[in-house]
């Protein structure tokens, strides 16, 4: 399976030199990437089997310099895709060769901070650790916590609506978003929500977040921000089979029991994962829970108590319980660090679907069939809490075939996903990844209504055109 991107327009090609001159009188001569090497910077993300170059790299620092830009390429019948810092692992930030990619990571400061109301208004550049960075010294953090938070920008959480490890207490992106400002295709600026709990009217700041930038560009965002608790204490829990693992969690979950984070491992990732952070992760497990609970020591052990109780059943082979502030940090390193630790020793596509929990043994005995079936190998990790599943398909490039029978078997994998009554993204997004398989998860009058709803921001499909819906059957407003 290869990937397709609409061919470019010849047109907008042979238009570039004077595109670009355009762009020139719009924004500071280091904010435009125009040369080869400079904008191969920019050809692809952390889908990085597929890339493509831009015709052109803005790096606008303003919400008056995108909207600038955004009317100069709407005029101008230029596509734009939006960027934030590229980390997209379902392709959502890829270039086209006739499309102009708007960076916002020059735009990445802290406007303001609320505590009384709990809010903060930032740039949509600035990164998701520093927005809890710059709120810690009153107690304060940002919840949501994608395993890229060090590098991910809060324009790229809420184009894909981003989780994390702690999104099972928490919530996701929308659960925290209170308000933005958004560029839409012609340069108008918009406000939708702000600094207080319900708007009135129609729900259009859910209708923008997850949108993958193809309704605007978000230039500012206010967002919640929470008291810290007062102490949290992550435990591991070492399983004989992934059966056991799955069913546990879905156990915990049922029992009304709503821990910060429970995250999985099987033994793949378990092995790769300790050789990286030497957390103390059980080798002889086949499968592995973080389960982290948070308040008072007296409520961390209570809640710890009856979640071993829960667990009884499930035979667990193994329980630690992080004792100081290092250990918690160990056990944590060695989560958020997977993805990387995995490309340590081999190429790999994360496949990101969820499913209702009680389907965990299930699903989990399934993929490691589908992987078995394709001779290849997986290590499973990902958020169990709330079934929001990410395989990490391994492979290796440079066998002739590989990468295709690795697609093969993540399609194979999403489909399972909505065969159970789940869905294809959890917070990864659709991207170009899971574009064709939206036929599977929607009837066509679904599509063709989620296309409606489009083409009324972006009639002539100029806002990252490639992604999220199949290239064939596209309706304009």
């Amino acid at each position: 399976m290869t990937i397709a991107f609409p061919p470019p327009d010849p047109a907008i090609l042979a238009r570039r030199d004077a595109i670009l001159d355009g762009l020139r009188g719009l924004v500071a001569p280091e904010a435009l990437v125009t040369s080869e090497d400079e904008r191969r910077a920019f050809e692809t993300d952390g889908l990085t089997a597929y890339r493509k170059m831009p015709l052109a790299v803005v790096l606008p620092s303003t919400t008056q310099e995108v909207a600038a830009v955004m009317r100069y390429c709407h005029e101008a019948g230029v596509k734009v895709v939006p960027r934030g810092a590229g980390t997209s692992l379902a392709g959502g930030a890829i270039a086209q060769e006739d499309a102009v990619i708007l960076g916002v990571a020059k735009m990445n400061r802290v406007l303001d901070v609320d505590f009384s109301n709990r809010t903060a208004r930032v740039q949509a550049g600035i990164t998701n650790l520093a927005i809890s960075a710059a709120v810690a010294h009153e107690g304060f953090f940002y919840a949501p916590d994608p395993s890229s938070q060090l590098a991910c920008t809060i324009a790229g959480n809420i184009a894909m609506n981003s989780g994390g490890a702690h999104c099972l207490k928490y919530g996701v992106t929308t659960n925290n978003l209170m308000g933005v400002t958004l560029v839409l295709v012609d340069g108008t600026v918009v406000e939708i929500g702000g600094d207080y709990l319900d708007s009135a009217g129609y729900d259009l700041l859910g209708l923008v977040c997850g949108s993958e930038g193809q309704l605007g560009i978000v230039t500012e965002a206010t967002v919640r921000i929470l008291r810290a608790a007062e102490g949290a204490r992550p435990a591991l829990m070492g399983f004989g089979t992934v059966e056991d693992a799955g069913a546990c969690t879905a156990a915990i979950i049922g029992a009304g029991i709503i821990p910060v984070a429970i995250e999985y491992m099987d033994r793949e990732a378990i092995t790769i994962c300790e050789a990286f952070a030497h957390a103390g992760y059980p080798l002889d497990a086949e499968a592995m829970l973080i389960i982290e609970v948070e308040g008072c020591k007296e409520e961390c052990d209570a809640m710890l108590a009856r979640i071993v109780e829960i667990a009884r059943p499930f035979n667990p082979t193994s329980l630690k319980v992080s004792q100081s502030e290092a250990e918690s940090a160990a056990i944590w390193k060695g989560r958020k660090s997977a993805f990387g630790a995995t490309g340590r020793i081999s190429d790999y596509i994360c496949m990101d679907g969820t499913i209702p929990t009680g389907q965990l043994p299930r699903v989990l005995e399934r993929i490691g069939e589908i992987t078995k079936a394709y001779g290849l190998r997986c290590a499973n990790v990902f958020h169990a809490g709330d079934g929001n599943l990410h395989p990490l398909i391994l492979f290796d490039i440079n066998t002739p075939g590989e990468m295709e029978k690795a697609e093969a078997a993540g399609e194979e994998m999403l489909k399972l996903c909505v065969e159970v009554g789940g869905c294809l993204t959890g917070e990864h997004g659709v991207g170009i990844e899971k574009r064709d398989l939206m036929t599977y998860q929607y009837a066509p009058q679904d599509l063709h209504q989620q296309m409606r709803v489009r083409a009324v921001f972006d009639p002539s499909w100029l806002m990252n055109p490639a992604k999220v819906f199949p290239l064939e059957g596209r309706i304009a407003a």
